[in-house]
Protein backbone atom coordinates (compact mmCIF):
# COMPACT_ATOMS: atom_id res chain seq x y z
CA UNK A 1 0.00 0.00 0.00
CA UNK A 2 1.40 3.37 -0.71
CA UNK A 3 1.62 5.36 2.65
CA UNK A 4 -0.39 8.56 2.70
CA UNK A 5 -1.93 10.70 5.70
CA UNK A 6 -5.27 11.94 5.68
CA UNK A 7 -6.87 14.34 8.57
CA UNK A 8 -9.04 12.06 10.48
CA UNK A 9 -10.42 14.73 12.80
CA UNK A 10 -9.64 17.96 14.13
CA UNK A 11 -10.64 19.65 17.29
CA UNK A 12 -10.11 23.00 18.92
CA UNK A 13 -10.49 24.87 22.36
CA UNK A 14 -10.08 28.64 23.60
CA UNK A 15 -10.47 30.18 26.91
CA UNK A 16 -14.61 31.51 27.38
CA UNK A 17 -13.23 35.16 28.40
CA UNK A 18 -13.40 37.30 25.71
CA UNK A 19 -11.41 40.63 25.82
CA UNK A 20 -12.95 43.53 23.73
CA UNK A 21 -11.14 45.84 21.97
CA UNK A 22 -13.15 48.11 24.07
CA UNK A 23 -11.77 46.40 27.66
CA UNK A 24 -8.21 47.27 26.19
CA UNK A 25 -8.93 50.93 26.02
CA UNK A 26 -9.24 50.99 29.66
CA UNK A 27 -5.83 49.90 30.00
CA UNK A 28 -3.60 51.69 27.54
CA UNK A 29 -4.10 54.14 25.31
CA UNK A 30 -5.62 52.81 22.51
CA UNK A 31 -9.12 52.89 20.60
CA UNK A 32 -11.68 50.12 18.90
CA UNK A 33 -11.05 51.82 15.71
CA UNK A 34 -7.48 52.19 15.70
CA UNK A 35 -7.17 48.20 16.55
CA UNK A 36 -9.77 47.13 14.09
CA UNK A 37 -8.11 49.49 11.44
CA UNK A 38 -4.47 48.30 11.50
CA UNK A 39 -5.47 44.71 12.61
CA UNK A 40 -9.04 43.60 11.71
CA UNK A 41 -9.11 42.56 15.64
CA UNK A 42 -12.70 42.72 17.45
CA UNK A 43 -12.20 40.63 20.60
CA UNK A 44 -9.55 37.72 21.75
CA UNK A 45 -9.74 35.11 24.59
CA UNK A 46 -7.44 34.95 27.18
CA UNK A 47 -6.95 32.35 29.73
CA UNK A 48 -7.93 32.43 33.55
CA UNK A 49 -4.93 32.60 35.29
CA UNK A 50 -4.89 28.57 36.78
CA UNK A 51 -5.30 27.42 32.48
CA UNK A 52 -1.76 26.56 30.94
CA UNK A 53 -1.06 25.85 27.32
CA UNK A 54 -1.06 22.08 27.63
CA UNK A 55 -4.81 22.45 29.38
CA UNK A 56 -6.11 24.00 26.01
CA UNK A 57 -4.36 21.42 24.23
CA UNK A 58 -6.16 18.72 26.05
CA UNK A 59 -9.44 19.96 25.39
CA UNK A 60 -8.61 20.66 21.69
CA UNK A 61 -7.47 17.24 21.47
CA UNK A 62 -9.98 15.66 22.65
CA UNK A 63 -12.14 17.40 20.44
CA UNK A 64 -10.21 15.82 17.95
CA UNK A 65 -10.28 12.42 19.14
CA UNK A 66 -13.84 12.39 19.15
CA UNK A 67 -14.27 13.47 15.69
CA UNK A 68 -11.63 10.73 14.54
CA UNK A 69 -12.94 8.05 16.45
CA UNK A 70 -10.12 7.61 18.41
CA UNK A 71 -9.76 6.39 21.86
CA UNK A 72 -6.42 7.63 23.55
CA UNK A 73 -4.77 4.30 22.82
CA UNK A 74 -4.80 4.82 18.91
CA UNK A 75 -2.14 7.79 19.56
CA UNK A 76 1.33 6.21 18.51
CA UNK A 77 2.97 9.55 18.94
CA UNK A 78 2.46 13.38 19.42
CA UNK A 79 3.59 16.29 17.62
CA UNK A 80 3.37 19.71 19.84
CA UNK A 81 3.88 23.34 17.85
CA UNK A 82 3.64 26.33 20.50
CA UNK A 83 6.32 29.30 21.61
CA UNK A 84 4.19 29.12 24.68
CA UNK A 85 5.04 26.13 26.60
CA UNK A 86 4.51 25.64 30.68
CA UNK A 87 8.17 25.12 31.21
CA UNK A 88 11.52 26.65 29.33
CA UNK A 89 12.14 22.63 29.58
CA UNK A 90 10.80 20.15 28.98
CA UNK A 91 8.67 21.04 26.12
CA UNK A 92 4.57 20.59 26.34
CA UNK A 93 4.79 17.58 24.37
CA UNK A 94 5.90 15.12 27.33
CA UNK A 95 2.81 17.10 29.35
CA UNK A 96 0.06 16.19 27.23
CA UNK A 97 0.87 12.85 27.02
CA UNK A 98 0.63 12.79 30.55
CA UNK A 99 -2.23 14.55 30.75
CA UNK A 100 -4.14 12.44 27.92
CA UNK A 101 -3.20 9.57 29.87
CA UNK A 102 -1.63 8.22 27.06
CA UNK A 103 0.79 5.25 26.75
CA UNK A 104 4.51 6.23 26.46
CA UNK A 105 4.69 7.37 23.32
CA UNK A 106 6.79 9.81 21.62
CA UNK A 107 6.60 13.49 21.58
CA UNK A 108 8.00 15.87 19.88
CA UNK A 109 7.89 19.70 20.10
CA UNK A 110 7.89 21.99 17.13
CA UNK A 111 9.94 26.04 18.15
CA UNK A 112 8.46 27.89 14.36
CA UNK A 113 6.37 30.50 16.30
CA UNK A 114 3.44 31.49 13.22
CA UNK A 115 4.53 28.58 10.85
CA UNK A 116 4.28 26.14 13.62
CA UNK A 117 1.68 24.27 12.92
CA UNK A 118 2.50 23.70 8.96
CA UNK A 119 5.89 22.54 10.29
CA UNK A 120 3.78 20.55 12.53
CA UNK A 121 2.07 18.93 9.59
CA UNK A 122 5.02 18.48 7.28
CA UNK A 123 7.29 16.21 10.16
CA UNK A 124 4.15 14.44 10.92
CA UNK A 125 3.06 13.70 7.30
CA UNK A 126 7.06 12.62 6.95
CA UNK A 127 6.92 9.97 10.20
CA UNK A 128 3.34 8.52 8.57
CA UNK A 129 4.39 8.13 4.74
CA UNK A 130 7.68 6.13 5.80
CA UNK A 131 6.03 3.75 7.96
CA UNK A 132 6.84 4.75 11.88
CA UNK A 133 3.47 5.59 12.79
CA UNK A 134 0.12 5.04 11.74
CA UNK A 135 -1.88 7.87 14.23
CA UNK A 136 -0.26 11.13 15.06
CA UNK A 137 -1.76 14.14 17.54
CA UNK A 138 -0.96 17.11 16.32
CA UNK A 139 -0.76 20.10 18.18
CA UNK A 140 -1.10 23.68 17.62
CA UNK A 141 -1.47 26.32 21.16
CA UNK A 142 -0.76 29.16 22.45
CA UNK A 143 -1.15 30.61 25.70
CA UNK A 144 0.23 34.62 25.13
CA UNK A 145 -1.48 36.63 27.08
CA UNK A 146 0.33 36.31 30.32
CA UNK A 147 3.26 37.93 27.90
CA UNK A 148 2.12 40.59 27.01
CA UNK A 149 2.29 44.45 28.34
CA UNK A 150 -1.37 45.17 28.82
CA UNK A 151 0.29 49.36 28.90
CA UNK A 152 0.41 51.93 26.55
CA UNK A 153 4.15 51.19 25.94
CA UNK A 154 3.65 47.48 25.38
CA UNK A 155 0.02 48.34 23.06
CA UNK A 156 1.32 47.82 19.79
CA UNK A 157 2.22 43.90 20.28
CA UNK A 158 -0.83 43.46 23.64
CA UNK A 159 -3.40 44.32 21.13
CA UNK A 160 -2.43 41.52 18.36
CA UNK A 161 -2.72 38.40 20.42
CA UNK A 162 -5.00 35.82 21.85
CA UNK A 163 -4.94 32.04 23.61
CA UNK A 164 -6.13 29.10 21.95
CA UNK A 165 -5.40 25.31 20.75
CA UNK A 166 -6.03 23.40 17.96
CA UNK A 167 -5.33 19.50 17.43
CA UNK A 168 -5.72 17.23 14.12
CA UNK A 169 -5.24 13.82 14.35
CA UNK A 170 -3.24 12.26 11.71
CA UNK A 171 -3.65 8.67 9.85
CA UNK A 172 -2.33 5.79 7.44
CA UNK A 173 -4.36 5.93 4.24
CA UNK A 174 -3.87 4.60 1.10
CA UNK A 175 -5.78 7.11 -0.38
CA UNK A 176 -8.59 5.45 -2.74
CA UNK A 177 -10.97 7.94 -1.57
CA UNK A 178 -8.97 11.19 -2.43
CA UNK A 179 -8.66 12.31 1.02
CA UNK A 180 -4.76 12.82 1.93
CA UNK A 181 -1.59 15.07 2.39
CA UNK A 182 -0.12 16.25 -1.11
CA UNK A 183 2.54 18.14 -0.08
CA UNK A 184 4.32 21.42 1.23
CA UNK A 185 6.77 23.95 0.92
CA UNK A 186 9.07 25.67 4.15
CA UNK A 187 11.34 28.41 3.89
CA UNK A 188 12.79 30.76 6.25
CA UNK A 189 15.96 33.34 6.66
CA UNK A 190 17.40 33.96 10.11
CA UNK A 191 18.59 37.83 8.17
CA UNK A 192 15.19 39.00 9.89
CA UNK A 193 15.23 37.15 13.65
CA UNK A 194 14.99 39.95 15.25
CA UNK A 195 12.64 41.98 13.84
CA UNK A 196 10.22 40.19 15.57
CA UNK A 197 11.00 38.43 18.97
CA UNK A 198 11.28 37.62 22.20
CA UNK A 199 15.39 38.49 23.06
CA UNK A 200 15.09 37.80 26.57
CA UNK A 201 15.30 35.42 28.38
CA UNK A 202 17.83 33.08 26.60
CA UNK A 203 20.78 31.50 26.57
CA UNK A 204 23.27 34.15 24.74
CA UNK A 205 22.50 36.49 27.15
CA UNK A 206 24.80 37.24 30.34
CA UNK A 207 23.00 36.58 33.08
CA UNK A 208 19.99 34.64 31.02
CA UNK A 209 17.18 36.91 33.18
CA UNK A 210 18.01 39.63 35.33
CA UNK A 211 15.66 42.28 37.21
CA UNK A 212 16.63 44.91 35.13
CA UNK A 213 16.04 42.61 31.52
CA UNK A 214 11.90 42.46 32.91
CA UNK A 215 11.92 46.14 34.46
CA UNK A 216 12.97 47.81 30.96
CA UNK A 217 10.73 45.30 28.67
CA UNK A 218 13.04 44.30 26.59
CA UNK A 219 12.26 40.50 28.07
CA UNK A 220 8.74 41.02 26.01
CA UNK A 221 7.60 40.62 22.60
CA UNK A 222 9.38 42.88 19.98
CA UNK A 223 8.00 43.26 16.55
CA UNK A 224 8.77 45.64 14.06
CA UNK A 225 5.12 45.88 11.93
CA UNK A 226 6.29 47.51 9.08
CA UNK A 227 9.28 44.73 7.83
CA UNK A 228 6.78 41.98 8.70
CA UNK A 229 4.38 43.45 6.82
CA UNK A 230 6.26 44.12 4.01
CA UNK A 231 7.79 40.35 3.44
CA UNK A 232 4.39 38.90 4.61
CA UNK A 233 2.22 40.33 2.00
CA UNK A 234 4.94 38.16 -0.70
CA UNK A 235 6.36 34.93 0.61
CA UNK A 236 2.72 34.37 1.75
CA UNK A 237 1.16 34.00 -2.23
CA UNK A 238 4.87 32.85 -3.20
CA UNK A 239 5.07 30.22 -1.10
CA UNK A 240 1.03 28.90 -1.88
CA UNK A 241 1.71 29.27 -5.33
CA UNK A 242 4.89 27.26 -5.23
CA UNK A 243 3.13 24.42 -3.26
CA UNK A 244 0.06 24.62 -6.09
CA UNK A 245 2.44 24.13 -8.84
CA UNK A 246 4.20 21.25 -7.56
CA UNK A 247 0.81 19.57 -8.00
CA UNK A 248 -0.35 21.04 -11.27
CA UNK A 249 -3.50 22.94 -8.90
CA UNK A 250 -4.57 26.47 -9.73
CA UNK A 251 -5.68 28.70 -7.09
CA UNK A 252 -8.93 28.78 -8.86
CA UNK A 253 -9.27 24.97 -7.89
CA UNK A 254 -8.85 25.30 -4.34
CA UNK A 255 -12.08 25.18 -2.16
CA UNK A 256 -10.37 27.50 0.51
CA UNK A 257 -6.82 28.53 1.80
CA UNK A 258 -6.73 28.74 5.49
CA UNK A 259 -4.03 31.42 6.29
CA UNK A 260 -2.37 32.10 9.53
CA UNK A 261 -4.39 34.97 11.13
CA UNK A 262 -1.68 37.59 11.74
CA UNK A 263 -3.34 40.73 10.68
CA UNK A 264 -6.55 40.96 8.39
CA UNK A 265 -4.30 43.43 6.24
CA UNK A 266 -2.03 41.03 5.54
CA UNK A 267 -4.99 38.29 4.82
CA UNK A 268 -6.59 40.37 2.80
CA UNK A 269 -3.40 41.57 0.81
CA UNK A 270 -2.70 37.69 0.34
CA UNK A 271 -6.44 37.27 -1.22
CA UNK A 272 -5.81 39.83 -3.42
CA UNK A 273 -2.96 38.32 -5.32
CA UNK A 274 -4.37 35.16 -5.83
CA UNK A 275 -7.42 36.89 -7.13
CA UNK A 276 -10.04 34.42 -4.93
CA UNK A 277 -12.93 35.64 -3.73
CA UNK A 278 -13.40 36.66 0.17
CA UNK A 279 -15.33 33.43 0.70
CA UNK A 280 -12.66 31.17 -0.22
CA UNK A 281 -10.33 32.54 2.43
CA UNK A 282 -11.07 31.45 6.42
CA UNK A 283 -10.66 34.50 8.42
CA UNK A 284 -11.42 34.44 12.34
CA UNK A 285 -9.03 36.61 13.51
CA UNK A 286 -12.05 39.43 14.45
CA UNK A 287 -13.13 37.24 17.38
CA UNK A 288 -9.25 35.27 18.72
CA UNK A 289 -6.59 37.88 17.69
CA UNK A 290 -3.12 36.29 16.52
CA UNK A 291 -3.48 32.66 18.16
CA UNK A 292 0.22 32.05 16.66
CA UNK A 293 0.64 28.22 16.11
CA UNK A 294 -3.16 28.11 17.35
CA UNK A 295 -4.48 29.79 14.40
CA UNK A 296 -4.27 27.77 11.48
CA UNK A 297 -5.84 24.78 13.21
CA UNK A 298 -8.84 26.69 15.41
CA UNK A 299 -9.51 28.17 11.87
CA UNK A 300 -9.44 24.76 10.02
CA UNK A 301 -11.52 22.84 12.98
CA UNK A 302 -14.17 25.60 12.52
CA UNK A 303 -14.66 25.50 9.07
CA UNK A 304 -15.15 21.45 8.92
CA UNK A 305 -17.45 22.21 11.99
CA UNK A 306 -19.67 24.78 10.02
CA UNK A 307 -19.16 23.27 6.59
CA UNK A 308 -17.17 25.28 4.54
CA UNK A 309 -15.09 22.53 4.11
CA UNK A 310 -16.16 19.16 2.90
CA UNK A 311 -14.44 15.44 2.55
CA UNK A 312 -12.64 15.48 -0.99
CA UNK A 313 -12.19 19.47 -0.64
CA UNK A 314 -8.45 20.70 -2.03
CA UNK A 315 -7.41 23.27 0.75
CA UNK A 316 -4.02 25.23 1.26
CA UNK A 317 -2.79 26.01 4.35
CA UNK A 318 -0.42 28.63 5.09
CA UNK A 319 2.22 30.88 7.12
CA UNK A 320 4.13 33.56 7.66
CA UNK A 321 5.87 34.79 10.92
CA UNK A 322 9.09 35.04 13.20
CA UNK A 323 12.41 33.37 11.84
CA UNK A 324 11.56 35.05 9.65
CA UNK A 325 9.77 31.26 8.35
CA UNK A 326 6.84 31.18 5.54
CA UNK A 327 5.49 27.89 4.92
CA UNK A 328 2.40 26.32 3.10
CA UNK A 329 0.76 22.13 3.09
CA UNK A 330 -1.56 21.42 0.06
CA UNK A 331 -3.62 18.73 1.11
CA UNK A 332 -7.44 17.17 -0.11
CA UNK A 333 -9.58 16.91 2.85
Amino acid sequence: MTRLTRIAGLGHYVPPRVVTNHDLEQLMDTSDAWIQERSGIQERHFAADDTTCTDMAAEAARHALDAAGWTPDDVQFIVFATLSPDLFFPGNGVLLQHQLGLGEVGAMDIRNQCTGFVYGLSAADGLIRMGTYDRILLIGAELQSPALRLTTEGRDTAVLFGDGAGAACLEVTGGRDGSHVLGHRMHSNGKYALELCIRRPGAANRPWISKEMIDDGSSGIYMNGREVFKHAVTKFPAVILEVLADHGVTPDQLALVIPHQANMRITEAVRKRLDLPEAKVYSNIQRYGNTTAGSIPIAFSEAVRAGTVKRGDLVCLASFGSGFTWAASLLRY
